[in-house]
């Protein structure tokens, strides 16, 4: 009996702590007359198979470094795949020449940052990071 409320204990932990996982604001210049994005547009932007925002300007997405947990977090989310496959998908994109993959950054300060100089550059950080200065397009969460 002990053995089995651990377990249901443990497993509620986990759910819980699944569920208390950040949101993930995607962001875009304050000047970017995008509003919002669809799920579809913003998975296109960052598996390569879309270039552009919605009015045609070239779109310079931006990334986390390949360990990150945000990385990880945010394709997760958006794709419901693993980085596994992810990182799969990119090495034969790469090798095929057909797509280049997201720009990686160092961190979610330099996304900011990159952001809010660059007009067409889209990016992801936690919605708590998010600043005055840059436009929430989409928003993940678990």
């Amino acid at each position: 009996m002990k053995v089995f409320a651990a377990l249901i204990l443990t497993l509620l932990g986990t759910s819980l702590s699944a569920r208390g996982a950040e949101a993930i604001a995607v962001i875009v210049n304050i000047d970017n007359p995008t509003k919002a994005l669809t799920t579809k547009q913003l998975i296109d932007l960052y598996m390569g198979k879309l270039i552009a925002f919605p009015n045609g300007e070239r779109a310079s997405p931006l990334d986390m470094p390949h360990d990150s947990v945000l990385r990880r977090e945010f394709y997760q989310l958006l794709t419901n795949k693993p980085i596994g496959s992810i990182n799969a998908y990119w090495s034969r994109v790469k090798f095929s020449g057909h797509a280049q993959s997201p720009q990686s950054m160092a961190s979610s300060t330099e996304v900011l940052q990159r952001v809010r100089d660059i007009d067409n550059a889209i990016g992801y950080v936690k919605l708590k990071d998010v600043t005055n200065d840059v436009k929430v397009v989409y928003t993940l969460a678990q």
